[in-house]
């Protein structure tokens, strides 16, 4: 047998010149459609008669042929020396059992082998096949025409819809690629057809151009004029006669792209919205075509033109053409071609997946290959940036096999938060079913070490976590880095800026494991995916290998360029003198410095204006003719240094120049949108410093952007600000107070739900809620024919629970509860059938009744979907409860003018102190869970911190049960305890702060009582004993005709109970004041804390039973005397003053728990439960069993004494 050593490239040539011989017009053949990418490509095989027609019967036979000579050749003699694309192969496709002819088209390395990329020229498929089973193409085999013959339709071109937001018109005018909306509605023309004929009219390359007529339903339609028709096509024109394809003559032969708008009248209208410059005009394309060759040679572009159409994952549209890569790649915008596996393409198409947006046709390659990828984009907070070519890299299991024996993932997925985990978890989870290799795992750890150690990663191929989370693994499972070869970063920016640390700690571990020999034939591969460049992204060329750096987000590729931004602010009529003072600066190297106005009229001044300064100026736009070769000769011609070669332009002529390598920008007139302002600085692309690839920061600094900054574009300082500080340019004076003024528009919006329940907004410039307190919106609302209480002790009682630390309820009145007469008023008035009116007009924001089961609610529309008569979808607010829920208008009963007069009783509650671990901002659904089943619909007592409009800030909220059998009260949990021992809270001792801050500098009605913000409580003098009142937990006696009264200040809270007695006594002390106290206790000793502003001079007096305070200031003298429960020592006792208190230590003579401070009840003595339950947050024993105890200990001192309590003498 033979032995082939042949570079196959040449055979397919000579088969296409067989057909491309034939190219005169023939006629209609009957054809079947074997694939379709648009209507300008689609694969067909041919019936009937012709030179490049051949019988099915031939093909049969020559495929028996194929098979049995390849089934029985020796690999050796048939195997290619030599792989390259567009090369002529044989292969054996694992789909059709068989070997096929075929055309490599892409080649990826793995560890051992190569997997090639074939497009089967007789079936039209694509498949993946390994580089040993490939085998050379045997000449005899090749005599034969390819059975799939490309086609595309004939002199019809593709129309998109181009919006000018300026002007508000749109226009249909001719795109490079086939709307999304077209391909689709061709396949479906196709797919109901009985028959489908084509007439050739030319071949041109290997593309054969046809009039296609289908027949549906008896009736025959030619697809060429239907596109048109439907105004998805155009007609390419002819010079002189404009007519459809059908009608052609057959002489005409020149071809014209031009074809006139069809004018929308409102773009609103518009269903496929593309953003395109406007169309240059003739004179301006007949220079540019003069001198088309030297352009091409001098410009040419490092990427292709891809579908910029709205798709069902619609690209955003600003991500324009215009891609900044560190290496050419080959984009890939069709699925079918994508570099996946068949599986995973077929999932995809069933999920509607019609191919890879902008950043993924350029991502994907590289990722698939196994290289290291860093893609900032519009679109780079999307999983669908990695996740399918990870999945298809995977499916290469021979890639792994020198793999030592691991116990850990294949790939680690890094996000930045439990939800973006999670859902990138669903995703991998879906896709993952047609994959071999890849079973997904979701890790979220808390700060519990039993979390930790509990997990099981034997046998996960792909994790996914946070960097915290993944540490806290780490500490338990070290080998988890063992067989990592994919370390995928999501949302890139967001993981450097909340966990910097964190990442930089695994990137050291993932790069100390790669150092072992065994890992030197293995795949390892670090993916970075983001929407914005910063500077500690810069981090990552340390650890990457020759990295792939897609950026079509341009504006980030300038930061990541290194471009120096200079805002020059100025009036509107100055720009042209300070123009003038820019291209004063001599700098080292030739300037070509790009000029950019946003009218033709200013193209003019600004070109006058140079030119009479004697600088060599040229200028361009859409109205006047453009000698192009005389600006490319000038352009590119090598000056001296120092010198200036300047073009002033408007934005729609930078896409047909091409310019790349200018030195300077300055942007004359500010840029309408982003994308304007991305596209100006991509001219210099050729100028951007690479600062993943190049170490030296020689001429960093070259490329230099001008931004004049007027009194016309104030509406864009915020956006130019965010963009500066991101680029740490120079920020001019002034600017500074931009981002306040802009918080000032904010006003009218509600207060940020991030500030209430953290006391901060991570992302205050973007965030579109107020900052700020609005006293005429944060005023107090009636409730109850009364305010809501602003300070001291409420019952709280949760409906709706919207995360861990947010609730909406009611604050419930011991004494006379109005809503639950009210509660019981309406559902007796609902009983009877009778008095269930049905809503005759339903009106948004008016009141209603709703049984929802068997209870009736009072609700408000808040949404109406239809203002149509009938019976249509509304979303409702229950008034008393807080929560939202949808309905249908019929549902609601009319509700009688008596049940509206109560307001609306639902608050809204903050616990505070408390925020989620891990920098996060959401609350994970673990812990919201948790305590959704704890507290809802059940009474708690709370300290009220602030109240602002509707909302209540609580610290602490605490779950209060009574003994009925001890007459006493105990804390059954404090909330904020309860969030801290899921692992899934920490503390946030800034958060009060802030609210304090927040009411600083305005003064509300109700924020007086407030000062100072804290958590301590007042002083327990005669008016705040009957403020609390409202408050109080009463227990009567029937032994005793006396009532006795447990005065609960705030529920227990700071455990202030108080006796008649006591009360009494306080009233006598009027000139000697006795302070508060508050105190706690260990074994050994206990801490006394007396609570006295600015002490001027103080004496503490010690004996065994007995301790005397005493202390003078702001002219009070203060005085307590202390008979104290049980003995101290009182050589090691001791007094210090410490900012606003006296801590006196007591210690003990004997160890062990007291039960109460003092031998008799005083007012102005309480324990002191903010440091028990900070105490209780560290303790190593159960919460339930410590609360129990220590409350026990205490009781004495929180509940009111019964007939036995006048033993005690008064204080």
């Amino acid at each position: 047998m033979l032995r082939y050593k042949v570079r196959i490239g040449i055979t397919e040539k000579i088969l296409f010149l067989i057909v491309l011989k034939k190219t005169q017009r023939l006629g209609i053949m009957e054809v079947f459609v074997l694939r379709i990418e648009d209507p300008g490509c689609f694969w067909v095989t041919m019936k009937g008669c012709g030179p490049h027609v051949v019988d099915e019967i031939e093909y049969k036979k020559l495929n028996a042929e194929m098979n049995q000579f390849y089934d029985k050749a020796c690999e050796d003699e048939v195997k290619p020396i030599t792989l390259e694309k567009d090369q002529l192969c044989v292969v054996f496709s694992e789909e059709l059992k068989c070997w096929c002819r075929a055309v490599v088209k892409t080649i990826m390395y793995c560890a051992d082998h190569y997997q090639i990329e074939c497009f089967l020229v007789d079936y039209a498929k694509y498949v993946f096949v390994k580089s040993k089973d490939v085998r050379v193409a045997v000449e005899e085999f090749m005599q034969i025409p390819f059975r799939a013959k490309k086609c595309g339709l004939y002199r019809t071109k593709p129309v998109t819809l181009h919006v000018n937001l300026c002007e508000d018109t749109a226009k249909i005018v001719p795109a490079k690629r086939w709307d999304n909306a077209a391909t689709r509605y061709f396949q479906s023309l196709l797919e109901a057809t009985t028959q489908i004929k084509a007439k050739l009219c030319s071949v041109e390359d290997d593309t054969f151009h046809v009039i296609l007529y289908v027949t549906i339903e008896d009736e025959k339609v030619c697809i060429n004029d239907d596109l048109v028709l439907k105004k998805f096509a155009h007609f390419e024109e002819a010079k002189e006669n404009v007519q459809s394809p059908t009608k052609e003559q057959d002489n005409q032969t020149s071809l014209n792209v031009d074809s006139p708008p069809v004018e929308i009248v409102n773009p609103a209208l518009a269903f496929r919205l593309v953003w395109l410059q406007e169309k240059v005009p003739m004179k301006l394309e007949a220079g540019h075509t003069a001198s088309s060759s030297s352009l091409e040679k001098t410009y040419k572009r490092s990427n292709m033109d891809l579908n910029e159409n709205n798709e069902s994952r619609s690209q955003n549209l600003r991500e324009r053409s215009f891609v900044f890569l560190s290496n050419k790649i080959e984009p890939t915008s069709i699925l079918e071609k994508a570099p996946l596996h068949d599986n995973l393409k077929k999932e995809l198409a069933q999920d509607k997946f019609l191919g890879p947006n902008f950043a993924e046709s350029y991502s994907w390659p590289a990722i698939a290959r196994g290289c290291d990828v860093l893609t900032i984009s519009y679109q780079g907070n999307d999983p669908f940036l990695y996740i399918p070519p990870v999945l298809a890299f995977l499916q290469m299991e021979n890639c792994y096999k020198a793999l030592p024996k691991r116990s850990g993932p294949l790939v680690l997925i890094l996000c930045p938060g439990w939800r973006k985990a999670q859902l990138v978890f669903e995703l991998l989870k879906k896709y993952s079913r047609c994959s071999r290799l890849s079973c997904p795992m979701l890790i979220i750890l808390g700060k519990k070490k039993e979390e930790a150690e509990t997990v099981k990663i034997q046998g996960c191929d792909i994790i996914v976590t946070t960097p915290y989370s993944l540490l806290r693994l780490y500490k338990y499972h070290l080998s988890l880095f063992s067989g990592l070869c994919h370390l995928i970063l999501d949302e890139i920016e967001v993981l450097f800026s909340e966990a910097a640390e964190q990442v930089s700690v695994i990137l050291g571990y993932y790069k100390k494991n790669l150092i072992n020999e065994e890992w030197k034939y293995s795949p390892h591969q670090i993916i970075a995916v983001g929407t914005q460049w910063n500077k500690h992204i810069g981090i990552l060329k340390e650890f990457m290998n020759d990295p792939y750096i897609v950026i079509t987000a341009l504006e980030e590729a300038s930061i990541y360029g290194n471009v120096q931004q200079v805002v020059q602010r100025c009036v509107s009529s100055e720009r042209t003198a300070v123009l003038l003072k820019i291209m004063d600066f001599t700098p080292n190297n030739l300037q070509k410095v790009l000029v950019f106005t946003n009218s033709i009229d200013e193209v003019e001044i600004v070109y006058k204006a140079l030119k009479s300064d004697s600088i060599f100026v040229f200028k361009i736009h859409k109205e006047m003719e453009f000698n192009f070769k005389d600006f490319l000769e000038h352009w590119t011609r090598s000056y001296s240094s120092g010198s200036h070669v300047v073009l002033v332009l408007t934005d729609d002529c930078m896409q047909f120049l091409e310019i790349t390598d200018a030195s300077c920008v300055i942007h004359f007139s500010f840029p309408s949108s982003p994308t304007i302002f991305g596209q100006r600085l991509h001219s210099m692309s050729d100028n951007f410093h690479n600062m993943i690839k190049d170490s030296s920061d020689q001429d960093h600094r070259q490329a230099r952007s001008f931004i004049m900054l007027t009194e016309n574009s104030e509406c864009h300082t915020v956006g130019i600000l965010r963009y500066l500080e991101r680029a740490e340019a120079d920020i001019p004076p002034g600017l500074a107070g931009v981002l306040e003024a802009e918080e000032k528009k904010k006003s009218a919006r509600p207060l940020c739900t991030y500030l209430k329940m953290f006391g901060t907004c991570k992302n205050r410039t973007v965030c579109p809620d107020r900052h700020q307190i609005n006293s005429q919106i944060d005023m107090l609302q009636n409730m109850a024919s009364k305010t809501i209480q602003t300070s001291g002790y409420v019952t709280v009682l949760p409906l709706h629970v919207v995360n861990a630390t947010n609730y909406f309820g009611r604050i419930v009145d011991k004494q006379k509860d109005q809503y639950m007469i009210l509660a019981e008023e309406i559902n007796e008035y609902f009983k009877e059938t009778s008095n269930r009116v049905a809503a005759q007009k339903v009106e948004k924001l008016a009141l209603y009744g709703f049984c929802e089961e068997t209870v009736f609610h009072r609700v408000q529309v808040v949404e109406t979907s239809s203002k149509e008569e009938g019976n249509f979808n509304i979303k409702i607010k229950y008034i008393d409860e807080g929560r939202t829920s949808p309905a249908r208008s019929s549902q609601l009963l009319h509700l009688p003018a008596r049940f509206q007069h109560l307001p609306p009783q639902a608050v809204e509650f903050v616990v505070c102190r408390v925020k989620p671990i891990d920098n996060d901002t959401e609350w994970n659904p673990r812990v919201t869970r948790y305590i959704h089943q704890k507290i809802e619909r059940k009474p708690h007592e709370a300290k009220v911190v602030l109240t602002l409009g509707n909302t209540v800030w609580i610290d602490p909220m605490v779950r209060v049960t009574r003994l009925s059998d001890l007459k006493m009260y105990v804390n059954e949990y404090s909330v904020r305890s309860e969030i801290l021992s899921t692992g899934l809270g920490t503390d946030n001792p800034e958060h009060i702060l802030q609210l304090q801050k927040l009411c600083e500098h305005v003064k509300l009605s109700h924020t007086k009582n407030l000062e100072p913000l804290s958590i301590k409580e007042d002083a327990a003098s005669p008016e705040n004993v009957s403020a609390l009142q409202d408050v109080s937990l009463k227990e009567n006696s029937s032994e005793n005709c006396n009532s006795s009264e447990a005065i609960m200040g705030s529920h227990l809270c700071d455990g202030v109970a108080q006796t008649k007695e006591a009360e009494d006594s306080s009233l006598h002390q009027q000139k000697c004041f006795y302070p508060k106290i508050k105190w706690f206790e260990n074994e050994e000793a206990v801490t006394v804390k007396v609570r006295i502003a600015r002490i001027a001079d103080y004496k503490c007096e010690f004996s065994k039973e007995k301790v005397i305070f005493s202390a003078c200031s702001e002219g009070r003298f203060y005085l307590a005397d202390m008979e104290l429960y049980q003995c101290i020592l009182t050589e090691k006792s001791a007094c210090v003053i410490k900012d606003k208190e006296a801590i006196i230590v007591l210690r003990k003579e004997k160890k062990g728990a007291w039960c109460k401070l003092l031998k008799n009840k005083n007012p102005h003595v309480s324990f002191d439960f903010e440091y028990w339950e900070d105490d209780e947050d560290k303790s190593p024993f159960p919460v339930g069993t410590k609360k129990l105890h220590c409350t026990a200990a205490v009781t004495e001192e929180l509940v009111d004494f019964s007939e036995d309590s006048g033993a005690e003498s008064d204080e």
